[in-house]
């Protein structure tokens, strides 16, 4: 029997750290393509490998858009899937070798094609990088809400899945600026940045990491198996019925509201990622040594970001710890960039302005990550509202959804990546002290407005969020029967 807490609301046994940190663990698999994608992928091939920076965005975005389809389905069939190994479990399994194979491909293209078999190449893979990926994230994200059904509990769990999203994308960053980039250093190419030897090996090692993570989670979880949720046997389902109750579950106004708020978060988060090696190696003109420590500091941040949010899931609530934070967002976005463009800071010549640029960049990431643990865990409390509502638990339909806006980050925000750098004519596979100062300047006031635009608009969508801790703990008394349903 469940047993049952203050005020008649159903509890369940907190994971256990182990299980905790098995959860967690599994997003690096995310992170680490989601890095790939939105920080070497646009530079590797428009750069090093010579295909068109245009073309390289539109095969993203094509990606994007397939992947977007795809994504609620397996959302919807984990919901409904009935195994000896529970609703999400065989997805997560079997997502292991072909994600792992087709993201090593992706990285090692065959040298000599025209732009035309490049950009095939580059689309095919990224479809299918995609299309692997969301079997194993949509059902493995989608265990947060059962694991634990505490309103605070779940910004935990959810902190340890962000924390390791991140973490895994940019152990691999630091890894390619302090170990890969200088050894692949020749005299032609004294940063390494620009050998494609580099970017196959980096591609060997994450593809790896992607398949260790995915077997760590799934068996991690594992255990947990009996006491998931199991759904009900169901006659066989039409597809008009599947459609319709997906955008039953997903008509929720409260869900817009976070739907709307993290597109604009992630296209954001996706946009500087996109441009961070330009703005780092172009803009600033670090070194390889020094945008390496400025991505090791990232690990701190993370940690930082992970562990803030449920002090502010405590403290204020979810919503207005994602409103704090994102004001804060907000203010320090811009900040270094701005200076530069009035002239207060400097290039990266001199120790000051590498010092504001670093600490800059950490405060940003700590505030993303932590808005990130915040949004998912509001998402996570919509699965007893929509329950209530249709008699279903939809947590993967719910899930699948904040997957495909994480995804963004690496389709729309690439492609407006592309249009800045287009604005700003950038030189393709230019040497960073050939690039005019009129052109980084162009850069600058192109990117900022953007960001700005982003982040005000996602403050806006945040507001009309209305489930709170109050809403969340009436919802499960009355899914645990002791008060009635409206």
């Amino acid at each position: 029997m469940t047993p049952t807490g203050e005020a008649g609301i159903t509890t369940h046994k907190a994971p256990s750290l182990g299980t905790k940190l098995a959860y967690g663990f599994g997003a690096a698999a995310f992170g680490i393509k989601d890095t790939g994608f939105s920080y070497f992928l646009l530079m590797f091939y428009s750069q090093v490998i010579g295909l068109d920076a245009r073309l390289v965005g539109l095969a993203l975005t094509t990606a994007l858009v397939l992947d977007a389809i795809f994504d609620p389905v397996v959302g919807y069939w984990s919901d409904n899937f009935r195994s000896r190994w529970g609703r999400r479990h065989l997805f997560m399994y079997a997502s292991a070798i072909p994600i792992t194979i087709s993201y090593l491909l992706l990285w090692s293209p065959p040298l000599g094609w025209d732009q035309t078999a490049l950009f095939w190449y580059i689309l095919i893979l990224a479809i299918l990088t995609r299309f692997f990926l969301t079997f194993f994230e949509t059902p493995s994200a989608a265990l947060a809400p059962e694991l634990s059904r505490d309103y605070d509990e779940r910004s935990t769990l959810l902190s340890f899945r962000t924390f390791f999203g991140w973490t895994g994308g940019n152990a691999m960053t630091v890894m390619m600026f302090f170990i890969l980039f200088p050894a692949f250093a020749t005299a032609a190419d004294p940063s390494g940045q620009f050998n494609p030897e580099a970017y196959m090996v980096y591609g060997w090692i994450a593809a790896g990491l992607i398949f260790a993570s995915i077997l760590v989670s799934s068996l991690g979880t594992h255990g947990y198996i009996g006491r998931l949720t199991q759904p009900p046997q169901r006659p066989r389902i039409t597809l008009p019925a599947v459609f319709r109750e997906m955008f039953e579950t997903l008509s929720n106004r409260s869900f817009l509201s976070i739907f709307i708020a993290a597109m604009f978060a992630n296209v954001a988060v996706g946009l500087g990622s996109a441009l961070s090696v330009y703005f780092s190696t172009y803009f600033w003109g670090f070194t390889p040594l020094q945008i390496g420590f400025i991505t090791l500091a990232v690990f701190l941040s993370a940690l930082i970001g992970a562990a803030l949010a449920p002090i502010l899931t405590r403290s204020l609530g979810k919503k207005r710890g994602a409103i704090v934070i994102g004001i804060a967002a907000l203010i320090i976005s811009p900040s270094v960039i701005l200076l530069r463009l009035f002239g207060v800071l400097s290039d990266g010549s001199d120790s000051f302005t590498f010092w504001a640029v670093l600490i800059q960049g950490q405060l940003y990431v700590a505030s993303v990550v932590c808005f990130q643990v915040l949004m998912a865990s509001m998402i996570a409390d919509l699965v007893e509202q929509s329950e209530l509502k249709t008699g279903r638990r939809s947590e993967g339909v719910f899930f699948a959804a904040n997957t495909f806006i994480q995804k963004m980050t690496t389709g729309v925000g690439v492609m407006a990546a592309t249009l800045v750098l287009a604005l700003a004519h950038f030189p393709a596979g230019a040497d960073p002290s050939q690039v005019p100062e009129s052109v980084l300047q162009s850069l600058g006031w192109n990117y900022l407005p953007a960001m700005l635009l982003l982040h005000v608009a996602t403050i806006a969508a945040i507001l009309t969020y209305s489930l709170s801790r109050q809403t969340h703990e009436e919802n499960l008394r009355k899914l645990a029967g002791t008060e009635p349903a409206t």
